[in-house]
């Protein structure tokens, strides 16, 4: 069977959270099964290696990774989310390791990484502890991808408190970018319209897309 599945350390009142969000319908997934139009475009020029997906809920992006020659480490703290993304991989006969955890109690895979993928991830700001664990994955010479909604207008705030959202607990793109020293590269750092064909109550039309790359080791 392809992939197989850690699960050391994991949170289980955030799996418990996250298992109740993929349960809202039922069975029915709670995404399209489509790779993201983002990470697509960002990784064209990058030559297959080692990825850890963050956060990679049902899979779509780690098994389009994996079908492209990427060894991929898939994180989520769901079980269910991660049970679908297993049926979603062995459907596409790909490999990947899942990882049933959240991003601070996954295995240690410090510096390892060619590419950190996170689409848009909840990533809670704990003491700056998720920024400092998606920097120190990727290797040297390594990417990282950092790909948010866009939430800094009137109206994408205001709906997000509607839905008893602050996005200021969470980490934003601009987070990540003012912890980038010396050894990191900004490649792109902009906002751009959010990928298509998006659903019809979309509420988020604009994303903000961060890359960069990690300077080489003397």
């Amino acid at each position: 069977m392809p992939g197989h599945e850690e699960g050391h350390g994991h949170d289980h009142d955030e799996s418990r959270e996250w298992d109740e969000v993929y349960t809202e319908d039922g069975d029915t997934p709670r995404f399209s099964g489509r790779v993201n139009g983002t990470l697509v475009a960002e990784v064209a020029d990058l030559a297959p290696g080692s990825v850890l997906d963050v956060g990679c809920g049902e899979g779509a992006d780690a098994t389009w990774l994996a079908g492209r020659g990427w060894r991929v480490t898939a994180v989520d703290p769901s079980a269910v989310a991660l049970a679908r993304a297993r049926s979603a991989a062995r459907d596409a006969g790909v490999e990947v390791t899942w990882v049933h955890a959240g991003l601070l109690t996954m295995p240690d895979g410090t510096g390892v990484h060619d590419l950190v993928s996170a689409q848009y991830p909840a990533l809670r700001h704990t003491n700056d502890d998720a920024i400092m664990a998606l920097l120190g994955a990727v290797a040297p010479v390594g990417t990282l991808l950092f790909v948010h909604h866009d939430m800094t207008s009137r109206h994408a705030m205001e709906r997000a408190h509607e839905h008893g959202f602050d996005p200021g607990d969470y980490v934003a793109p601009a987070d990540v970018a003012d912890h980038l020293g010396d050894e990191w590269v900004v490649e792109v750092d902009e906002v751009r319209p959010r990928p298509g064909p998006l659903p019809d109550d979309a509420h988020h039309v604009d994303d903000i897309v961060l890359r960069a790359r990690r300077r080489p080791t003397d």
